[in-house]
């Protein structure tokens, strides 16, 4: 059985939610296959079950059909590093910080990890999903390109490009984008899959023809837009989120740091409809929400100066509104941030916002870990990727709530005791199964909207 590659025409065309439908569908028509994604870039990252952490879309994946999550999904992970810096997880542990660089020249040392990563799921699966990064065809960077031309020709994929239409410029993609593939993976080509359609799609009919008869690719669909508020990849996919707030009762102001990371941790608000999320950038915002999170970030010394700058100490001080503290923005509510082995920054000591006494200081080895946590009186799942250490995992002091745990709000005992102490009219909802009702919804729509089963026959040559 052939594996596949999901190509964008450009960044943000959608690779990550198609990847992940595809993988799902072609999981319930009895193709055994498991996500990956030889490299990521984001800060935003989850334990797996084998210990070790990989980026979002590849766990959600994996987890949406029961796999058990594995480093082998997410090789190779880059955060925020800093100053031209990447931090680098490689096989779900943290390895070293390395600027832009010096990363690409060491890039052929890393090659040997994909590809041990991607035989690994192949001894247990038929078919392996790789989602690819960016443009596959950014022609000065191509030698060094992990995720789409190393993966494809190594492992001989099947490939379906996808392309936004919401972009616009959508035909000078697919052309330029399959014209400039080399030669011997275009025929590996299975055909394009145009996305986030707006409108009456019967008036891209046209444009189908164009794409099949001139430019001679088949179209194996036009997706029209769907919100889908999971498995966020970016902060900016975050951003962008679908909110109705026609019955929102309470609102809730995420901090936007510049380094934010876990930001999956806000999905079960998002998707509340009687929660407004609002994204914060300025101070004067906090009068507009009856509940603050300093959220989770990579970069907690960098973070906590630019909310210095902003002028957000003074209200993170006041002891009026509830205050959620997540990780990153828990350690910044401690008296002092210690850096001994300047782990995070150059700065051996820092002046947090003080709102908790004592010290948080990091330690080089980084706590990577999931569990079942005693949080504020509620038990919980939840994980913890962090440097710092600190006496307790949580804290409670005058309307101040911290904790290094992620994965809080999943929890609908505890959404339902914090907010309705803020509105007792607050009712909530199950998380868990609005989740795999929208997982149902979402890659139905796809189903409707593709042609699933000339991806079957491509890939499974037996057909």
């Amino acid at each position: 059985m052939n594996s596949l590659s999901i190509f964008g025409t450009s960044s943000d065309a959608g690779k990550s939610t198609l990847s992940f439908a595809i993988t799902y569908l072609l999981h319930y028509r009895g193709i055994k296959l498991a996500p990956f994604k030889a490299q990521n870039v984001s800060n935003n990252s989850q334990v797996t079950d084998e210990g070790g952490e990989i980026a979002i879309p590849q766990f959600f994946a994996a987890e949406a059909i029961g796999l058990k999550t594995s480093p082998d999904m997410n090789p190779i992970l880059l955060k925020s590093g800093g100053k031209s810096m990447a931090h680098v997880v490689l096989n779900g542990k943290s390895v070293a910080n390395k600027d832009v660089k010096s990363y690409y020249n060491d890039l052929d040392s890393l090659k040997p990890h994909v590809a041990k990563a991607f035989e690994n799921l192949l001894t247990k699966y038929e078919c392996v999903v790789a989602e690819g990064a960016g443009s596959p065809v950014e022609l000065n960077l191509m030698e060094k390109d992990l995720s789409n031309i190393y993966v494809a020709e190594k492992f001989n994929t099947k490939i379906i490009l996808v392309a936004d239409i919401e972009r616009g410029g959508v035909f000078a993609s697919i052309y330029g984008v399959y014209n400039l593939l080399p030669k011997h993976l275009q025929k590996n080509v299975i055909g394009v899959i145009v996305n986030k359609f707006r409108g009456d799609i019967s008036l891209f009919d046209d444009g189908v023809k164009i794409i099949e008869e001139d430019f001679k690719i088949p179209v194996l669909g036009v997706v029209p837009f769907k919100a889908f508020n999971f498995g966020f990849e970016d902060a900016q996919s975050l951003i962008n989120y679908s909110q109705d707030n026609s019955r929102a009762i309470i609102k809730v102001g995420v901090i936007k740091l510049p380094h934010m990371s876990n930001f999956t941790d806000f999905e079960p608000l998002v998707n509340d409809s009687e929660i407004e999320l609002l994204f914060l950038s300025n101070p004067t915002e906090f009068s507009l929400c009856e509940v603050i999170i300093v959220p989770g970030t990579k970069r907690v010394v960098d973070d906590l100066a630019w909310l210095r700058e902003r002028g957000f100490e003074e209200v993170l001080q006041t002891k009026e509104k509830p205050i959620i503290a997540i990780c990153g923005g828990y350690e910044m509510m401690f008296e002092n941030i210690l850096d001994p082995y300047q782990t995070e920054s150059d700065e051996l000591c820092v002046k947090g916002i003080g709102r908790f006494k004592g010290d948080v200081r990091f330690e080089v080895e980084k706590i990577v870990q999931k569990g079942s946590y005693n949080l504020f009186g509620v038990m919980l799942e939840g994980y913890e990727i962090h440097n710092g250490v600190t006496k307790k995992r949580a804290k409670n002091k005058k309307n101040v709530y911290g904790t290094f745990i992620h994965g809080i709000f999943d929890n609908d005992e505890f959404r339902r005791r914090l907010f309705t102490l803020i509105n007792p009219l607050y009712k909530g909802y199950n998380f868990k199964e609005f989740k795999n009702r929208s997982i149902e919804e979402f890659t139905r729509h796809i189903e409707q909207n593709i042609k699933l089963n000339t991806i079957l026959k491509a890939i499974d040559e037996n057909i």
